[in-house]
This record gives structure tokens, C-alpha cells and sequence, in this order.
């Protein structure tokens, strides 16, 4: 496929507030430098807590703090749902987790990138893109002679071997055998790897204040000499690949879009190069789609089918307000009472509406959703609701989508810094 014909785009007004707050995101990463530290070694403290009892023998990266589940995960759908959101839990708790809880605190440890609605300025400069991988976004943690990948609903994908640092118990380590790795992945089936987008910890040493720059700099480097590259073997089992990573300027994104790469393509993911790795949904990480280069363009329903209307997955809160997963949460409508208690819902449960294309309008740059349909309880095995951003990205795919032609007018070469921000409008 030729790359994207280079055009200029009519400058109009912005569509979203999505700028604002990538501004906001780079303001506040500056403003709170968390202990970093600590938080890498509380997930991976939690990914080896909350394994199940065939793993009972493990030794824990920080095995002083840490208690052990004493309920098996099978018993997940027995439990309350009811207890207090577990986003900033300590090890401790977050190692009796189960159920909706424990995959609403593993959902949260990652980076999730926001759903593209408009074009970040600065594009070609500030900016890195490649191709995502289809298949399951995941942590892998290494540690004390084993390995272990959970899915962002918290359950176990992998236990395996593997030539991480401290990843198998017969790989000699030049580090401390207490010592430990942390990466985010994509496992991809066709070809049993682990393709890797991010470093989050390696051999102890926390990347979460780290730029990207740097992140995937340390990324290239260390996981080629780990050996963690190499063709599977008994003592690693799988094998890990790092996706090339491009510059977003024109000859990047066509390469990202447009050349054959050794994986199933799911869309085109762009990280700001100057961004932290922040936990939750973040501006600063951004993923965009169209039909060319990913086969779920479109949400698709239980029978993995295009439905008529869009559908939505919401979040009631106490008071019946249908919420996103956003922080703060974006509120999109609101149930009776009666409905309420009638159909036995409570808190925190996950709800799929669809929604009628008369009812949307977008107002000043922001979507509003007016009838929503109930249509059912969303899949127990799900973490948390559809993002804002998602909901606007799926209304603007079908009615007005952003064009990877759009992407491409934005990343004009070799223009002076006061140029002016190309906005493209995506929907009315």
C-alpha cells in the first residue's frame, strides 16, 4: 500500500478536550514523582501473591509484607462485590483480593491508552508509533527462578520458565536472586510470543518516572542481552520480541500502518515520548483504528457480530448514574429507582447499553449520550467499564472516523514551532 498522500488540513475548531488534558497529564507527571520504587515491587510482590495454590512453594520478591490468599480463584463468583474500590490498595490488601475487585487492581496497574479522537500537535517531533499486536495485553513478572503473565483481569495466562532476569531457577543470574523484572505484553497466539510495547521494571530498578525515550531505549537494549529473544527452549518456554518502535513522522507511520509485520495487527498505538509510565487511562498513550489495519474497528457483540446501534458498557455508581472508567469518571446517564431494585442490580456492576444515534450530540468538543437502551449485564470476567474516549471513537467510526489521511496531513516536514495545530473534526 503507497503512503498516505501528504495534504493540509483546514484549521478548525477542536473537537475534544483531549489536548487539555495530554497538557494536564505531562503537568502532573512533573508535579508528583511518586515512589517508584515501591510500586513496581507491589505489583510484582501481588502477581506472585494472587497465583493460585499450585504455586504455594514460591518464594516472594518481599515476602515480609506479604499474605497469601487463603481462598482458591475458582471461588471467585461466590464473593461480595460490594467492598471498596481497590485502586490504591497496599500489598497486603490487594493480595486477599478475588473476584471483580482483583481484576479491577490488576486492570489498573497498567498504562491504558486513551482511544485517538483528535491529533496531538507536535505529532512528527514529540511522539513515537507502531504497529499493536493482536492478542492479550499482559504483565509478565520474573522473579526467584520462575516466571508468571497475568491478564489484566488478574487471572494467571502463563507460570512458565523463562530467561528473564531471576526467570528460571536453572539460569545463572548476575543479579540477587531476590531480584526482579516486570514487563508489559502482548502475548500473541498464531506464534506463542510475547511481543513487548513496555519496560517497567528491570533487575530492581523501577522505569515507571522514566520517559518513554528512555523506557524503550532500555527496552532494546537489556532484552536482547537477557537472552529472552532467543527461539524457546526447556528452560524458556516462550519466546519474547520487542515491535518496532518508529518516529511518527511520515516515513513512520507508513511504516507502522502500512508494511507486513511478523504479528496480527490490532491498530496503531501512539506513545508521547516524553510521558511516564502512568497507571490507568492516560492522553498520553493513544490507539487508533480503522478497518486496513485491524480486524475489531468496530465494537463487535457476544456472537462477534457488528451490532445495528453502537453499545456501550457502563459502571452504576450508588446513586444510579451510569459512569466510564475514567478518573474522573465521565457520567453518561442515570437509572430509576425502581428499574434499580427490580432488576437486583447494586454498585459497581458493569451494564451494556446501546445507544440510539438520534439521541448523540457533541457540544463544545464533548459527546453526550441521551437514550441508552439496556440491553444486559456485562461479562463477569470484565474489570471495568468502556473508557470516554472509546465511546467517542466507536460514535465517530461510523458516522465521521479520523482517516489515517488525516494522521498523515497533520505531520507536515521541516515546519518552525509556531506553526499553526492542525485540528480535524470528527463528528457533528
Amino acid at each position: 500500500m503507497p503512503p498516505p498522500e501528504v495534504r493540509r488540513s483546514i484549521k478548525r475548531s477542536a473537537v475534544s478536550d483531549q489536548q487539555r488534558r495530554r497538557e494536564l497529564a505531562l503537568l502532573r507527571q512533573t508535579q508528583q514523582r511518586s515512589d517508584s520504587q515501591n510500586r513496581a515491587r507491589r505489583l510484582a510482590s501481588s502477581v506472585f501473591t494472587l497465583s493460585s495454590s499450585s504455586s504455594s512453594d514460591l518464594i516472594l520478591p518481599d515476602k515480609d509484607i506479604l499474605t497469601r490468599a487463603a481462598d482458591s480463584e475458582e471461588h471467585e463468583a461466590h464473593l461480595d462485590e460490594s467492598v471498596a474500590p481497590a485502586r490504591e490498595l497496599n500489598v497486603v490488601q490487594a493480595s486477599k483480593l478475588k473476584g471483580r475487585e482483583a481484576r479491577q487492581w490488576f486492570a489498573r496497574q497498567l498504562m491504558l491508552p486513551e482511544w485517538m479522537i483528535d491529533i496531538p500537535p507536535k505529532l512528527d517531533r514529540d511522539w513515537y508509533v507502531f504497529a499493536r499486536p493482536a492478542g492479550n495485553r499482559c504483565f509478565v513478572v520474573s522473579s526467584n527462578g520462575t516466571t508468571i503473565s497475568r491478564l489484566r483481569n488478574g487471572s494467571v495466562l502463563h507460570h512458565f520458565p523463562s530467561s528473564l532476569p531471576n526467570g528460571s531457577r536453572t539460569r545463572d543470574s548476575s543479579g540477587p536472586a531476590s531480584s526482579y523484572c516486570v514487563l508489559d505484553c502482548i502475548f500473541h497466539e498464531p506464534d506463542q510470543t510475547y511481543y513487548v510495547i513496555d519496560m517497567v521494571c528491570w533487575r530492581d530498578y523501577s522505569l515507571y518516572d522514566c520517559t518513554a525515550e528512555f523506557r524503550f531505549f532500555w527496552l532494546n537494549s537489556k532484552l536482547a542481552e537477557s537472552g529472552a529473544c532467543n527461539s524457546p527452549s526447556t528452560y524458556h518456554r516462550y519466546r519474547f520480541s520487542v515491535v518496532p518502535i518508529y518516529d511518527c513522522n511520515q516515513a513512520g507511520l507508513h511504516a507502522a500502518y502500512s508494511t507486513s509485520m511478523p504479528y496480527t495487527k490490532d491498530g496503531v498505538l501512539f506513545f508521547n515520548k516524553h510521558a511516564h509510565y502512568q497507571t490507568g487511562n492516560t492522553p498520553l498513550a493513544l490507539v487508533w483504528k480503522d478497518n486496513y489495519c485491524s480486524q475489531y474497528f468496530l465494537d463487535t457483540d457476544s456472537q462477534g457480530l457488528v451490532p445495528t446501534q453502537q453499545q456501550v458498557v457502563l459502571e452504576m455508581q450508588e446513586d444510579g448514574k451510569l459512569t466510564t472508567s475514567d478518573d474522573p469518571p465521565v457520567v453518561f446517564g442515570s437509572l430509576e429507582v425502581d428499574f434499580i431494585q427490580k432488576s437486583e442490580f447494586r454498585a459497581g456492576n458493569l451494564l451494556r447499553f446501546a445507544i440510539k444515534d438520534e439521541s448523540v450530540r457533541v457540544v463544545d468538543g464533548k459527546l453526550e449520550l441521551g437514550d441508552l437502551q439496556f440491553i444486559s449485564k456485562s461479562n463477569r470476567a470484565r474489570a471495568f467499564a468502556d473508557s470516554y474516549s472509546k465511546v467517542f471513537f466507536q460514535y465517530a467510526a461510523r458516522h465521521s472516523p479520523l482517516k489515517i489521511e488525516d494522521i498523515a496531513a497533520s505531520i507536515l516536514p521541516n515546519l518552525p514551532d509556531d506553526s499553526p495545530i492542525v485540528d480535524v473534526e470528527m463528528g457533528s
